[in-house]
């Protein structure tokens, strides 16, 4: 069985708007519903599972998708959301991808490739190389360091894991009172297992910032 866990539950405060950015209107449909009928059309995506903000929790009850499995409020951090999420899921032998709802540019591509990978792995990250040099800097903006460019990557969701290891990681999580900022974070922190990367999609971008949404007006038409 596969899984896929959409993350709508964020306030998207740097959008500096009166609602959660994935709940947007833009042409129509909010952002989240993108993110959604991009899982929903994925021939290999068979259950969907949304954590959303308690405000927003009828509205995605009340969203007509087939494949959407289980609608839930999510927690104060992202962590918690997620953590709510895999632990629906009933299987420790299935396979989970974990996507942003403010992501609606993934490809039905991308979301395959990451299934894939996990007939190999049992936990992967999507990531592109940075086109920018990267600085570590202290408290008072000095810096400390300057990792070499072609050893690091950006982030993006989808990451993907076997439920077994991904709840695994939740539970122990909370009980060390570990928090980091995303699921692939908790397993390598934990050493609970490599964390393979498969190549992500520049235009994969997480919607963020209000140009983000005038962006997204042309490209999602």
């Amino acid at each position: 069985m596969n899984y896929a866990i959409i993350l709508a539950s964020g306030t998207g405060s740097r959008c500096n708007l009166d609602m959660p950015k994935q709940f947007v209107d833009v042409n129509g449909k909010t952002i989240l519903e993108y993110t959604i009928e991009a899982f929903e059309k994925n021939k290999n995506t068979d259950r969907i599972i949304l954590v959303t903000n308690k405000d927003y929790l009828e509205f995605c009850k009340s969203l007509k998708y087939e494949k959407i499995f289980l609608v839930t409020e999510g927690g104060e951090r992202r962590q918690d959301s997620s953590r709510i999420g895999v632990n629906l899921i009933k299987e420790d032998d299935a396979k989970v991808l974990i996507h942003d709802g403010a992501r609606p540019y993934i490809k039905d591509e991308l979301i395959n490739k990451c299934y894939e990978a996990l007939d190999k792995f049992n936990a992967i990250n999507t990531g592109i190389e940075t086109t920018d040099t990267i600085m570590e800097v202290d408290e008072k903006k000095i810096i400390k360091k300057i990792p070499k460019r072609k050893n690091l990557l950006r982030c993006q969701t989808p990451q993907g894991f076997i439920s077994g290891l991904i709840k695994k990681a939740h539970k122990i999580a909370l009980e060390k009172n570990l928090s980091v900022t995303d699921d692939a974070g908790l397993v390598v922190n934990l050493g609970l297992d490599d964390v393979f990367v498969v190549e992500g999609d520049i235009e994969n971008i997480k919607i963020t910032y209000k140009d983000d949404i005038t962006e997204a007006k042309k490209r999602l038409k």
